[in-house]
């Protein structure tokens, strides 16, 4: 039997992570040498990350080979879901219902507001002074 893999993009914030998955134990190496559990350090990420492959029951078939760079820890596990959903698409499309029930396809596009002149951030200004 031959060992077809699979590749998708997911995206949050200002993250990316590519995802390679092809049939296996359930094994899951984050950039080469890393595990989920030390890349992403917190229980409810990991499980957000992974939230697709509970959708779909499909916990223990997929090797899964991450990269994933830029932003910090929830918008990695982010991309991570976003990516892994897309991927898991492509290798059966009959699990396209499942994932887009639980919102898992759409990209999350909310970014950090830019900060604005006159004001201490987006929009917080600084505090007034009456004398």
């Amino acid at each position: 039997m031959e060992k077809r893999q699979f590749f998708a993009v997911g995206k949050r914030k200002t993250s990316i992570a590519r995802i390679f998955i092809q049939r296996g134990s359930g094994t899951i190496s984050v950039n080469k040498k890393k595990t989920l559990d030390t890349q992403l350090k917190r229980p409810e990420l990991i499980k957000k990350a992974l939230l697709p492959l509970a959708v779909t029951k499909q916990d223990s078939l997929w090797d899964l080979k991450i990269n994933v760079s830029g932003g910090g820890l929830t918008g990695q596990a982010g991309a991570i879901s976003h990516g892994l959903a897309r991927t898991l698409i492509k290798t059966d499309p009959e699990l396209r219902p499942a994932l887009k029930k639980n919102n898992l396809l759409t990209r999350d596009s909310r970014m950090v507001e830019r900060k604005k002149y006159g004001k201490r951030g987006a929009r917080r200004s600084f505090q007034f002074s009456k004398r």
